[in-house]
Formats: C-alpha cells, sequence, structure tokens
C-alpha cells in the first residue's frame, strides 16, 4: 500500500464518518507503512491511536478492502519526533484549536501558557520566603526543574493571599523557561468545568480528552470549586488517571486539605493525597515585613521621589495580617495617594487612608474558636469544657477560655456564661479575675494566656 491508497480511502473516510470526525481523528494520522498484512500509522498520542482503533478501525479497514489492500490490522505509533506545543510554537489543528476557541487566548508568547494567561508578576524571583510558606516553596521549586517525577500531584493548599496562586504561576513560567517545548496546561477549576460543558454542547469531547490527557503538565488552581458537581468530577477523575498513568506531572491548588473539601468524591480525594500535600500557612509579622520592603523597593525603583517615614511598613505588617493581598493593596494605595499630592508617607496618612482596610482586617475572634482553640492547647474535651466538672484540669481551661472570650469579643459576661454551658455571669467575672491574678503569679499561666492569644489572633 502506498501513501496515494491512503489518500483515496482518507477522500471515502471524510462522508463515512462525517466531516467533523475526519479532522480531529484521520486528517492528523500520519501513513507510516504496510507489512504482512499490517497498516502502521504514526499518531500524536497514544490517547488517539487508542480511539482511533475504537471508533474506526473497522470502517478503516472496510475501505482498505474495498480498495483490494489485504489488510487484516492497523498499528499506531506515538512519533517520537513530532513537534510538541509549546507557549510560542503554532499550535496543532485539534486540541488546541478547541482550547482556543474555549479559553479566547491571547497571542502573546511570553504572557500565555496552554489553558489560561499568567501574570509576569508571580515568579519565583518576586517569591518572598519565609518559615510560614518554605516547603511549599522548595517543593514547587522540585517540580518546576522538571526531570523524573519525584511527588505526584503536588498539592498547594491554604486560606486566600497566602501564595498559592502566585507558586503555580511560578512553576509555569520556569517550566517553560527550562523546556519551551513541554506542553504545560495551567487553568482553574471553574475553567476547567466550563470548557467540559462547552465540549460537551459542542460535541467536541474527544477534542477535550485528547487535550487534557496527552499534556506534559497540568495544573489546576481551587480544585475546590468541582465540588459537588459529579460531571465534572468524573471527567477530572479519568484525566488525573490518565496522566498518572504516563507518569505526567500534575499540580493541584486549594483553600483546604483534600480531606477537608465537602462534596468532593472520595476516589478524587484517595488520589489528590497520593502525592506531597503541603499546607502554606498563614503569613507571620516577618513575612509580611519582607514582602512590603520588596514592594518598596519595586516602586522606588519607578518612583525615585517617593519617600516612607519609618515604622509605616511595620504599622502595615502588624495591623493587615490574614490576607498578603490586601496588605498589598495598602501599600499600592499609600504611594498612589503620595504621588497625587507629593506628600512623604506617613504613619498619620496612613491611618487616615487606609482607615476602611485596617477595620475590615481586625480580626474577628468567635466564642467557638477561642473553646476549640482552647480544648486543642490543654488537650481536653469540648464536652468537658461545657460540663458541670470542676477539677482543675477542666477547670483552669475554662476559666482560660472564658478570659480570652473577654478579651478578644465584644460579648458580655451573660452571653459567654449561657455559651459555656448556662452558667451564670458571676461565674464568667469570677473567671475573669481569675485568671488576671494568676497571669501576674504564675508566669506558666502568662505564657499560655499569651500563646493562646496569638493562635487565636494569627
Amino acid at each position: 500500500m502506498t501513501n496515494d491508497t491512503w489518500g483515496q480511502a482518507r477522500e471515502t473516510l471524510q462522508t463515512t464518518i462525517g466531516k467533523n470526525n475526519y479532522q480531529t481523528w484521520i486528517e492528523p494520522l500520519t501513513f507510516v507503512s504496510c507489512e504482512g498484512g499490517v497498516a502502521e500509522f504514526g499518531v500524536q498520542t497514544s490517547f488517539q491511536g487508542d480511539w482511533v482503533s475504537r471508533n474506526f478501525g473497522d470502517e478503516i479497514l472496510r475501505q482498505f478492502d474495498k480498495l483490494g489492500e489485504p489488510v487484516d490490522r492497523l498499528k499506531f505509533s506515538v512519533q517520537s519526533n513530532r513537534p510538541r506545543m509549546a507557549a510560542a510554537t503554532k499550535p496543532s489543528p485539534t486540541p488546541e484549536k478547541f482550547l482556543k476557541k474555549s479559553a479566547q487566548i491571547t497571542n502573546a508568547p511570553d504572557e500565555t501558557i496552554l489553558g489560561a494567561p499568567l501574570d509576569k508578576r508571580f515568579t519565583f524571583d518576586s517569591f518572598v520566603v519565609g518559615k510560614p510558606n518554605e516547603l511549599a516553596h522548595a517543593a514547587a521549586r522540585r517540580v518546576a526543574e522538571g526531570g523524573p517525577v519525584s511527588f505526584n500531584p503536588l498539592f498547594l493548599y491554604g486560606g486566600v493571599g497566602l501564595g498559592k496562586t502566585h507558586l503555580m504561576h511560578a512553576i509555569a513560567w520556569e517550566l517553560q523557561s527550562r523546556s519551551p517545548e513541554l506542553r504545560v496546561v495551567y487553568l482553574s477549576a471553574e475553567q476547567f468545568m466550563y470548557r467540559f460543558i462547552q465540549a460537551l454542547r459542542d460535541k467536541q469531547m474527544m477534542d477535550f480528552k485528547s487535550l487534557f490527557r496527552s499534556v506534559d503538565v497540568l495544573m489546576v488552581d481551587d480544585v475546590q470549586f468541582i465540588a459537588g458537581k459529579d460531571s465534572t468530577q468524573d471527567e477530572f477523575f479519568h484525566t488525573f488517571n490518565a496522566l498518572i498513568d504516563q507518569q505526567k506531572q500534575i499540580i493541584i491548588s486549594a483553600d483546604r486539605a483534600p480531606g477537608e473539601i465537602d462534596g468532593l468524591e472520595e476516589r478524587i480525594r484517595s488520589r489528590l493525597q497520593w502525592g506531597l500535600v503541603v499546607d502554606l500557612h498563614p503569613t507571620d509579622y516577618e513575612l509580611r515585613l519582607g514582602i512590603l520592603q520588596q514592594k518598596v523597593e519595586l516602586y522606588r525603583s519607578q518612583y525615585q521621589e517617593l519617600k516612607i517615614s519609618d515604622g509605616v511598613l511595620e504599622f502595615l505588617a502588624h495591623r493587615i495580617s490574614n490576607n498578603v493581598r490586601v496588605l498589598e493593596g495598602a501599600l499600592t494605595r499609600l504611594f498612589a495617594l503620595a504621588s497625587l499630592v507629593g506628600r512623604e508617607i506617613t504613619l498619620e496618612m496612613a491611618q487616615e487612608s487606609l482607615a476602611d482596610i485596617l477595620r475590615q482586617s481586625d480580626r474577628k475572634v468567635t466564642m467557638d474558636e477561642i473553646m476549640r482553640k482552647t480544648c486543642d492547647y490543654y488537650n481536653v474535651r469540648m464536652s468537658d469544657l461545657l460540663s458541670p466538672k470542676r477539677s482543675r484540669n477542666i477547670a483552669r481551661p475554662r476559666q482560660m477560655a472564658m478570659w480570652l472570650a473577654k478579651q478578644l469579643t465584644q460579648r458580655s459576661y451573660p452571653e459567654i456564661g449561657k455559651r459555656f454551658g448556662n452558667r451564670d455571669h458571676t461565674t464568667v467575672i469570677h473567671a475573669v479575675r481569675k485568671i488576671d491574678e494568676l497571669k501576674a503569679q504564675d508566669s506558666q499561666v502568662a505564657e499560655d494566656a499569651e500563646m493562646l492569644r496569638r493562635m487565636l489572633e494569627a
């Protein structure tokens, strides 16, 4: 059989299997040889070969038979020298055509990796490393180096504004820089779901599957979004398995650990825990100050005339503690105001112009948090804390929790007493006075009180 014979078979296949199927699956095939009744074709991925064999194999053999070619079996081989998709190369006509249609990707090669645009600011060089995030940073660095997969998947989790997305983008930038031939897909779980739904609607599921199961690195941000969405979870599960089987790297982020995401199927939760699960802890004061100092240096390179008084950065790092994005936004606002009015950034200016942010950043500690943290700290059960038991190992934690509730919340003595097993308000008053006395007399009680306060205000 020759290429001309395969060309005749292809012309007929356009009619028998339909134009869309032909363009998606048959047109990309490369005729290699035909020996001993076996026709061999080159494919871009093993998934493509398997799909053609299962769905169109009989029809291809039928066309060969009509043309008088003695072909008994089809063979599909992945082409080792095929061009692989990089952000700066021309996409192949099938999966990437589907991706561009659904993602509306820009054409800027230095800003886009397959799937979604990358933020130029989010690199490893701009990531400030501190104790709360050093393990996550080291793990991300290791994955970004490429090479043999050491832990798969890498699962990064933590609260809002702690650096998960920054590390995801940094990994993508580094992979693109080190190995531009790699096929890297980065997108949010919401985008994954949207494209899955679009593929179902447009009857392009094979394009969808071919894209997501033939990549070298799959990066999915905010995976908690697919919790409770059965069809999307099912497709994500099969995509995950297909890539793991091929030893391709998967990187996932979420706002919670896999075991804490409600509505996530157990089979997915189990697979997400296969590799390395890393927690990005809330930032400490030193890390927040380092982030601010780095941002100031960046601004000064652009606006050399801007000045900032001593103590301003320390004030912001102390007061805005729960979200780095809010922290950086506050500094941006100060620089914008200072450049407009031509004034030095002082502590007074920060307090006045950031009053709304500072109010919102004052952490609201709840009674439940106080009780839970106190039980954990003293290793007592919640039921004991609320019980009538008066043994010292129960009474002291109870008094500490009441003292903390009075210090860190706006609750009245009667409200606190009611929450602690419907106790009288005089019991709460006694507990608060007792802890105040013990703090002055017993260094261990003082240390316990300070440690618990820090834990609750972190």
